[in-house]
């Protein structure tokens, strides 16, 4: 049994789609079991990862836990340590690339460090997937795109390497399932470095219509963002690692091609594979 946590998330939710069709039986944690919906034979674990207290009496009988840090906040660290003393032998952290290079602010790579340590301590066997920017980030975008065709942002022409979330879920479950990633940390992003000029491009070429992207002051994004409904914390991270990669671009690694045995998926691909999203 693999316990997921993020469910709601994209990499949660194509985590456990790939599980269910390898036939491994699964442990979804979700806040809301009514805003998920799995095939059949995936438990549904009500319980927040924000207090671990509340999915640890599910823990028995679960031999790897997918952690996301992001799902359970600075609370995410006492997890390894509760899921340890139910018996579960392996631990794979959804981590963040800038533990390894850096960019944004720092609060927010000591949170994945915070849990990365506790992992360690844990006693079981650990493996950490530093991520670079989620392609499906892009999505913030849908409404502006098709409302207006514009996209309105900070920093055009910072770049970095977006990573497709099912490259994330299909490297996630070889580490929670082969051993050979044992205690290994992987700094993980997409294929080739990208501004948002040319994320909003590609978006454009997939829907076919041609988009714009307009450079506006920080805070006018902070509000716009906050308008959606995103987590108070979204505008920072957002704006912090944007300026970060408009003076050095984030990084661009091989790992997932290596470790995969092929290429590692394109923006192009994401956002062909999303063009519902974006049309109006």
């Amino acid at each position: 049994m693999i316990m997921v946590t993020g469910t709601t998330g994209t990499v949660g939710r194509a985590v456990v789609k790939l599980l269910v069709a390898e036939g491994v039986g699964v442990a979804a944690v979700t806040r809301d079991p009514a805003a998920v919906t799995f095939a059949d034979g995936v438990r549904l674990t009500v319980g927040d990862p924000s207090r671990p207290q509340s999915p640890a009496s599910a823990l028995d009988g679960v031999e790897a836990l997918l952690l996301s840090p992001r799902a359970g906040g600075g609370a995410s660290a006492e997890l390894p340590a509760l899921a340890a003393e139910h018996g579960v032998r392996r631990v794979v952290v959804l981590s963040a690339v800038t533990v390894e290079y850096g960019g944004g602010y720092r609060r927010f790579a000591e949170e994945f460090e915070l849990v990365e340590a506790a992992a360690r301590a844990s006693g079981m066997q650990w493996t950490f997937l530093r991520c670079a920017d989620f392609a499906a980030n892009a999505l913030a975008w849908a409404p502006q795109i098709r409302a207006t065709g514009v996209v309105r942002g900070v920093y055009g022409d910072a770049a970095t390497s977006p990573i497709h979330q099912r490259d994330i879920a299909e490297l996630s479950i070889r580490a929670l399932l082969d051993p050979a990633h044992a205690d290994r940390a992987y700094a993980i992003t997409g294929p080739e470095s990208l501004t948002q000029h040319d994320k909003v491009r590609l978006i454009g070429k997939a829907i076919g219509a041609e988009l714009s992207f307009e450079e506006i002051p920080p805070e006018g994004l902070r509000r716009a963002l906050l308008a959606q409904g995103l987590p108070e914390d979204v505008p920072d991270r957002v704006i912090g690692y944007a300026a970060a990669c408009l003076k050095e671009p984030g990084p661009t690694t091989d790992t997932l091609t290596r470790l995969l045995g092929r290429p590692a998926l394109t923006f192009a691909t994401w956002a062909a594979e999303h063009v519902a999203a974006f049309r109006s």
